[in-house]
Protein backbone atom coordinates (compact mmCIF):
# COMPACT_ATOMS: atom_id res chain seq x y z
CA UNK A 1 0.00 0.00 0.00
CA UNK A 2 1.38 3.66 -1.08
CA UNK A 3 0.90 5.67 2.67
CA UNK A 4 2.56 8.84 1.28
CA UNK A 5 -0.07 9.79 -1.76
CA UNK A 6 -1.71 12.66 -0.55
CA UNK A 7 -5.33 12.30 -0.12
CA UNK A 8 -6.12 15.59 -1.20
CA UNK A 9 -6.32 16.36 -5.11
CA UNK A 10 -4.48 19.18 -6.61
CA UNK A 11 -7.97 20.79 -7.18
CA UNK A 12 -8.39 21.27 -3.55
CA UNK A 13 -5.50 23.70 -3.58
CA UNK A 14 -5.35 24.84 0.25
CA UNK A 15 -6.42 21.43 1.65
CA UNK A 16 -3.39 19.78 -0.86
CA UNK A 17 -0.92 21.85 0.15
CA UNK A 18 -1.17 22.15 3.77
CA UNK A 19 -1.00 18.15 3.63
CA UNK A 20 1.89 18.40 1.53
CA UNK A 21 3.42 21.12 3.88
CA UNK A 22 2.05 19.46 7.02
CA UNK A 23 2.46 15.44 6.36
CA UNK A 24 4.71 14.59 3.22
CA UNK A 25 7.64 17.39 3.48
CA UNK A 26 7.61 17.39 7.64
CA UNK A 27 8.02 13.57 7.66
CA UNK A 28 10.65 13.52 5.09
CA UNK A 29 12.78 16.74 6.39
CA UNK A 30 12.05 14.69 10.39
CA UNK A 31 13.84 11.63 8.17
CA UNK A 32 16.63 13.15 6.42
CA UNK A 33 17.03 15.72 10.02
CA UNK A 34 17.31 18.55 7.84
CA UNK A 35 15.54 21.36 8.97
CA UNK A 36 16.30 23.64 6.00
CA UNK A 37 13.38 21.66 3.96
CA UNK A 38 10.89 23.03 6.59
CA UNK A 39 12.10 26.24 7.51
CA UNK A 40 10.38 28.26 5.68
CA UNK A 41 6.97 26.69 6.19
CA UNK A 42 6.58 28.70 9.26
CA UNK A 43 5.75 32.35 10.06
CA UNK A 44 9.12 33.28 12.12
CA UNK A 45 6.73 36.75 13.68
CA UNK A 46 4.17 35.19 14.78
CA UNK A 47 4.77 31.58 15.96
CA UNK A 48 4.52 30.05 18.94
CA UNK A 49 3.64 25.87 19.99
CA UNK A 50 2.59 24.63 23.10
CA UNK A 51 3.06 21.46 24.82
CA UNK A 52 0.64 19.51 25.92
CA UNK A 53 2.64 16.47 27.59
CA UNK A 54 0.18 14.38 26.44
CA UNK A 55 -1.97 15.19 29.65
CA UNK A 56 -5.90 15.96 29.31
CA UNK A 57 -5.67 18.62 31.54
CA UNK A 58 -5.55 21.60 29.65
CA UNK A 59 -3.89 23.74 32.66
CA UNK A 60 -0.85 21.32 32.34
CA UNK A 61 -0.38 22.46 28.88
CA UNK A 62 3.02 24.75 28.60
CA UNK A 63 4.34 27.43 25.86
CA UNK A 64 7.60 25.47 25.91
CA UNK A 65 8.09 26.57 22.20
CA UNK A 66 8.08 30.67 22.42
CA UNK A 67 9.58 30.96 18.87
CA UNK A 68 10.64 29.00 15.91
CA UNK A 69 14.45 28.84 17.25
CA UNK A 70 13.08 26.77 20.42
CA UNK A 71 11.12 24.49 18.30
CA UNK A 72 14.16 23.62 15.83
CA UNK A 73 16.20 22.63 18.19
CA UNK A 74 13.46 20.38 19.89
CA UNK A 75 12.77 19.06 16.36
CA UNK A 76 16.27 17.90 15.41
CA UNK A 77 16.89 16.69 18.84
CA UNK A 78 14.04 14.34 18.32
CA UNK A 79 15.04 13.77 14.53
CA UNK A 80 18.75 12.83 15.57
CA UNK A 81 16.81 10.56 17.98
CA UNK A 82 14.89 8.82 15.72
CA UNK A 83 17.93 8.22 13.02
CA UNK A 84 19.95 6.71 16.10
CA UNK A 85 17.21 3.70 16.43
CA UNK A 86 17.21 0.66 14.18
CA UNK A 87 13.45 0.01 13.13
CA UNK A 88 12.62 -3.59 11.58
CA UNK A 89 10.49 -1.99 8.77
CA UNK A 90 11.21 1.14 7.26
CA UNK A 91 10.66 4.02 9.00
CA UNK A 92 8.97 6.04 6.34
CA UNK A 93 6.38 3.89 5.09
CA UNK A 94 5.47 3.23 9.00
CA UNK A 95 5.63 7.17 9.46
CA UNK A 96 3.27 8.18 7.32
CA UNK A 97 1.15 5.11 7.60
CA UNK A 98 0.51 5.97 11.62
CA UNK A 99 -0.20 9.98 10.49
CA UNK A 100 -3.41 11.14 9.49
CA UNK A 101 -4.47 14.80 8.99
CA UNK A 102 -7.83 14.66 7.54
CA UNK A 103 -9.57 16.82 9.43
CA UNK A 104 -8.73 20.72 8.59
CA UNK A 105 -10.97 23.99 8.81
CA UNK A 106 -10.16 26.65 6.46
CA UNK A 107 -11.73 29.96 6.27
CA UNK A 108 -10.02 32.37 4.20
CA UNK A 109 -6.65 32.62 4.70
CA UNK A 110 -7.01 30.64 8.38
CA UNK A 111 -6.56 27.49 9.08
CA UNK A 112 -6.50 24.69 12.00
CA UNK A 113 -5.63 21.34 10.88
CA UNK A 114 -5.89 18.00 13.31
CA UNK A 115 -2.94 16.10 12.90
CA UNK A 116 -3.37 12.56 14.46
CA UNK A 117 -0.45 9.73 15.07
CA UNK A 118 -1.97 6.29 15.64
CA UNK A 119 0.16 3.22 15.63
CA UNK A 120 3.14 1.47 16.35
CA UNK A 121 6.42 1.06 14.66
CA UNK A 122 8.57 -1.90 14.82
CA UNK A 123 11.84 -1.41 15.92
CA UNK A 124 14.94 -4.10 15.45
CA UNK A 125 15.00 -5.21 19.01
CA UNK A 126 11.69 -6.79 18.82
CA UNK A 127 10.05 -3.94 21.09
CA UNK A 128 7.46 -1.11 19.37
CA UNK A 129 7.39 2.55 19.15
CA UNK A 130 3.49 3.37 20.59
CA UNK A 131 2.78 6.90 18.42
CA UNK A 132 -0.46 8.02 20.31
CA UNK A 133 -0.85 11.53 20.01
CA UNK A 134 -2.61 14.64 18.12
CA UNK A 135 -1.58 18.48 17.30
CA UNK A 136 -3.75 21.13 16.34
CA UNK A 137 -1.74 23.15 13.88
CA UNK A 138 -2.80 27.01 13.02
CA UNK A 139 -1.77 28.18 10.12
CA UNK A 140 -2.25 31.86 7.74
CA UNK A 141 -1.45 32.36 4.16
CA UNK A 142 0.54 34.71 4.36
CA UNK A 143 2.26 36.13 0.56
CA UNK A 144 -0.10 33.65 -1.21
CA UNK A 145 1.91 30.62 0.90
CA UNK A 146 0.59 28.50 4.18
CA UNK A 147 2.32 28.99 6.95
CA UNK A 148 2.71 27.42 10.47
CA UNK A 149 1.77 30.18 12.96
CA UNK A 150 1.63 27.94 15.84
CA UNK A 151 0.11 24.84 17.68
CA UNK A 152 -1.04 22.80 20.42
CA UNK A 153 1.14 19.47 20.40
CA UNK A 154 1.60 16.19 22.04
CA UNK A 155 -1.82 16.37 23.28
CA UNK A 156 -3.52 12.57 23.75
CA UNK A 157 -5.04 10.95 21.23
CA UNK A 158 -8.26 10.51 21.96
CA UNK A 159 -8.27 13.79 24.13
CA UNK A 160 -10.21 12.67 27.47
CA UNK A 161 -9.34 8.90 27.80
Amino acid sequence: MIYDKNPFPQGDADRHALWEMLVHRDIDAFLAQDWSMVADDFADDRFFGMHAHFLNDADSWRLQFPDVATYRDEWLRQAKETAATEFAEPLRDALFRVTNMRDMDIDGDRAVLHKKFNGSVRKADGTEDRLNWQTLYFCSKLGGRWKITGFVGYMPHPLGR
